[in-house]
């Protein structure tokens, strides 16, 4: 049996604009707008051949705030210093050396850990 590999991440926004400006200014994202169907609009942006999908919050529908989610950079000072001026509380445990390398974590507006490790 083939090994599997992840190809989609789904986080819920209550302000899908404002989620894609700080994934873009965080990882360097280039985000789309799609809708499928009936369905919501929302972004999409591919990553390491995964996909990375913003969809809106909706009061009756599931909440993906307990969900953390990961990503290696080339440099975490680059990265951190594109989120901090417009996003001032984003880093949530700064950059440190870890027995996964360096490594910092990252809050997002919508309050989701992201864990970024330094390449």
């Amino acid at each position: 049996m083939r090994s599997a590999s992840l190809n989609l991440v789904v986080l819920r926004s209550s302000d899908l604009a404002r989620a894609a400006d700080f994934y873009t200014r965080l990882l360097g994202l280039e985000f789309v707008k799609h809708r499928h169907g009936n369905g919501p609009e929302h972004f999409s942006a591919e990553v390491g051949g995964s996909v990375f999908e913003l969809y809106p919050l909706v009061p009756e529908g599931p909440s993906t705030l307990g969900t953390r989610v990961g990503f290696r950079v080339p440099s975490l000072e680059a990265a951190i210093a594109a989120v901090s001026g417009p996003y001032p509380d984003a880093v949530l445990s700064p950059p440190k050396d870890s027995a996964w390398g360096r490594r910092a974590v990252i809050v997002d507006p919508d309050g989701h850990r992201v864990e970024l490790v330094e390449d």
